[in-house]
This record gives structure tokens, sequence and C-alpha cells, in this order.
């Protein structure tokens, strides 16, 4: 089977990365929506019948730190759904059966990038998580594999921004 063009595996994981996407995007609208919900309640709890239990005047004034925490969800989601999108823009070129591809460069940026501050931000929700009263015994840790993962993508950058020079050459050689 054909790595590159059309019916190939470089397709079909396409295919695949769509897919992903389109339940990444639901997923941030889920989050986006209790987002609104936990905001609204926090600031009116009366929105809600009596008939709900105590248990909820407990919640009601821990809204906003809850409204927090999805919103770092969120993020997170975005910085996926942002990789996620430049894969796919990177597996239409290889469809098309040209990976070198001057935006892949930009791309595989992108993505190593965002791979670092998504691990940055793992960092701070660590940094940030004694100041909550119901986390017990978090204990951050180096990802040694993430920071690789973010290295070999900026590695692959280069090597693609090599690919796109000399094909740029071989364009102009006679």
């Amino acid at each position: 089977m054909r790595a590159l063009g059309p019916g190939s595996v470089s397709s079909f994981l396409k295919i695949i990365l769509d897919v992903v996407f389109a339940a990444l995007w639901i997923s941030l609208g889920a989050v986006g929506l209790a987002l609104l919900a936990a905001l609204l309640f926090s600031f009116n709890p009366d929105i809600f019948p009596a008939a709900v239990s105590a248990d909820v005047a407990q919640v009601a004034t821990r809204g906003p730190l809850f409204a927090g925490m999805l919103l770092v969800f969120g993020l997170s989601i975005g910085g996926v759904l942002v990789i996620v999108h430049s894969l796919r823009r990177i597996f239409v070129t290889l469809t098309a059966g040209d990976p070198f591809h001057p935006q892949n460069v930009r791309r595989l940026r992108l993505i190593g990038l965002v791979l670092a501050a998504l691990e940055l931000g793992r960092y701070a929700v660590w940094g940030l998580s004694p100041m909550l009263p119901w986390v017990k015994d978090v204990k951050p840790n180096f990802n040694l594999t993430a920071w690789f993962s973010v290295l070999v993508v900026f590695v692959l950058a280069e090597v693609f921004r090599e690919g796109a020079r000399l094909r740029r050459e071989a364009e102009l050689t006679i």
C-alpha cells in the first residue's frame, strides 16, 4: 500500500483526522455550554427549582472555580483542535503527493508550539492545584515524553523546510 497520494495510507489517516476534528468541535461546544451553565448558576442559583437538593448551594459557591476548570479544559481541547487541524492540512498535501509543501513547515512549527503550550499549561494547573481545597496529593512530574515529542516535531519541521528548499532548487534546474 502506498504512503502518499489518493487511496493511500495518508488519505485514510486524513479521514480519521476529519472524524476526530468533528468530535473535538462537538466536545468544545459541550464544554462551552457547560461553562455558560456554570457561570449562570453561580451568579443566580435560583434558576433551578427548590426541589433540587441542598448540595446545590455548595455547588453554587464553587461555581466560579468549576467555570475556571471548564475554561482550562476548553483551552486544552482548543489546543488539540489546532494540532488536529494542522495535521489535517498536512495530510491534504500528503494525499496530493506533495509532502514538501512550504506551508507544512509552518504547520509543524505550530504543532510544536501548541504541544509545548499544552505541557506548560499542565504545569500551571498543577501549580494552582494546592489552592483548590478538594484536590489532594497532586504531584507534578516532568514528562520527558512530551518534551521529546515537541523536539521531534521541531526537527521534522526543519527536515520539511530542507525538503521544500531542495524541491525549489530542483524546479529551477533545467
